[in-house]
């Protein structure tokens, strides 16, 4: 199966099962507007609530805030937003399209280090053993022009970016001979800047409504509250304030399903620390967010780090953890040192002191932040992309399975009688009461066993607990494991034990 038949699947498998749906189908949808389905709200809130978990939980020095959506004006002017939140937008006059600039020349470079990747890989297998993949790449012509063009590419694009020279960047679109990817044309307009904030208005008339934005990052809520959380909390540099939420931005081209939306929620920390320790920090993030990742049990090679080549004009250092999405590599988290831009400028445009007095140096100043930002949408993508299994089976059947990190899955239990008749179904009933104090878990009677399980294998349910007549006689139920398919019995009385060592989020924070 290739990435794009992948892809497909991957959607057409979260709208059935009821993970993801077209928001307003039955009026033909909205593009790029999604409703999370019943399975679909289970998963992502088990996500924000192990990040929350993480972030907040097992740091005493990290708490959490929840701001309003809506903000005074004057936070985007002095965070930047109204007059730099801008994209670079590209029109193919053929197709009629509507492009990021930017992000044809990264594909375009992502395109040349797939070929050295595949070049590397028949190569590796043809030497055997002892083959050199670093040494290779540093010495075969073919496998080192692609990677120094998608290197001088990516580099020639963030030196033009940062110069704002426009020009370049269309001029380097043309060099590269980079086509629409829907029509192969190579017609553009000139490059042109895009500012992505959606503006409404709050007030009882027109004529007196101020004009008001919908948040683009949720991190301005945090810079705000900072003096109010830190006397309130009697919070010591270093600390963290963290918060999930709500965030809108009006992409040029919003699409590969769930990964770009104009609405997403965002899942955020601002860690506070001494000037001149950010960078210290700022390892220190990089690293404890990738063992965050690595905690979830997906493969390693899923996951790399970006560093970036154009800085965000409030950063002094930044990273992308990027993720191997069916589509490729593709940002799902960043770690950014922000300096002190943020609470500088607000101090400027409002006037207040937004300083710390430090007891310690006997001494005020405005602390360097250190961010970690991740798409929650953009993790449930990953998370399930990567979960998402055909199989084929010993007796020649094949399953789908969706082998989700067990404490994050929708469901963790189904109880399935075998029959509905001879007090099977009561027993069961009785279960499901007792577990689901605990646990989110289904009473599931339709149809046979096998087609329950198979259900029960493609949204990612762990255990399923079968009631049959045995269980009348000795108190025995049958658990089936998800990833395993094996069946064993196990007292009913030990059910939430034995759940326990597989489906509390403690196991998966002890990692």
């Amino acid at each position: 199966m290739n990435q794009d038949e992948l892809f497909k699947k991957v959607i057409s498998h979260a709208k059935e099962y009821g993970f993801v749906f077209p928001s307003s189908e039955i009026y033909d949808g909205l593009s790029a507007v999604y409703d999370y389905g019943q399975n679909g709200v289970e998963l992502k809130k088990n996500i924000r609530d192990y990040w929350w978990k993480s972030m907040v939980q097992m740091h005493e020095n990290i708490v959490g805030l929840d701001a309003a959506i809506f903000m005074h004006p004057k936070t985007w002017d002095a965070s930047g937003h109204t007059s730099a939140f801008n994209d670079p937008l590209i029109d193919n006059k053929d197709s009629k399209k509507r492009y990021r600039a930017d992000v044809l020349v990264e594909d375009y470079a992502e395109k040349l280090r797939l070929k050295a990747a595949k070049e590397i890989e028949k190569a590796a297998k043809r030497f055997g053993e002892t083959f050199d993949a670093k040494l290779y790449a540093e010495t075969n012509p073919r496998v080192k022009n692609y990677l120094d063009e998608a290197e001088e590419s990516v580099q020639r694009l963030a030196r033009s970016l940062n110069a704002e020279d426009l020009d370049d960047v269309k001029a380097l679109i043309e060099e590269k001979g980079i086509v629409c990817p829907l029509s192969g044309s190579k017609n553009w307009t000139e490059v042109r800047q895009f500012n992505l904030m959606f503006s409404t208005q709050m007030g009882s008339t027109a004529e007196g409504a101020s004009k008001l934005y919908l948040r683009p990052e949720t991190a301005q809520g945090i810079f705000v509250n900072f003096l109010n959380v830190q006397k309130t909390g009697r919070m010591k540099i270093p600390f963290g304030i963290a918060q999930t939420g709500k965030a809108f931005r009006n992409e040029i081209v919003a699409r590969q399903f769930i990964f770009r939306m104009r609405e997403f929620e965002q899942m955020e920390m601002q860690f506070f620390v001494r000037p001149g320790e950010e960078l210290k920090w700022y390892e220190y993030w990089k690293e404890k967010r990738l063992a965050w990742h690595k905690s979830l049990g997906i493969d390693e090679s899923y996951y790399r780090f970006h560093d970036h080549e154009k800085l965000a004009h409030y950063a002094n250092a930044a990273s992308d953890i990027e993720f191997n999405f069916p589509f490729g590599f593709k940002e799902l988290e960043g770690i950014h040192s922000r300096t002190d831009f943020d609470l500088k400028a607000h101090e400027e445009h409002s006037g207040k002191k937004l300083q710390f007095f430090d007891p310690d140096l006997g001494e005020s100043y405005i602390p360097y932040v250190v961010e970690t930002s991740i798409g929650l949408d953009r993790m449930f993508l990953a998370l399930f992309s990567s979960s998402y299994r055909e199989e084929i089976l010993e007796d020649g059947s094949e399953r789908i399975v969706l082998k989700l990190p067990m404490p994050l899955a929708p469901v963790k239990a189904a109880i399935l009688p075998l029959v509905k008749k001879d007090g099977l179904p009561e027993i069961s009933r009785e279960i499901l009461s007792e577990l689901q104090l605990e646990y989110s878990v289904q009473y599931d009677e339709k149809d046979a066993i096998g087609k329950r399980y198979r259900r029960h294998d493609a949204i990612g349910t762990p255990f399923c607990i079968t009631v049959d007549f045995q269980t009348k006689e000795d108190g025995t139920v049958t658990l089936r494991n998800r990833d395993t398919m094996q069946q064993e019995r196990i007292k009913r009385e030990d059910l939430a034990s034995e759940l326990a060592k597989h489906l509390n989020m403690s196991n998966l924070l002890k990692k």
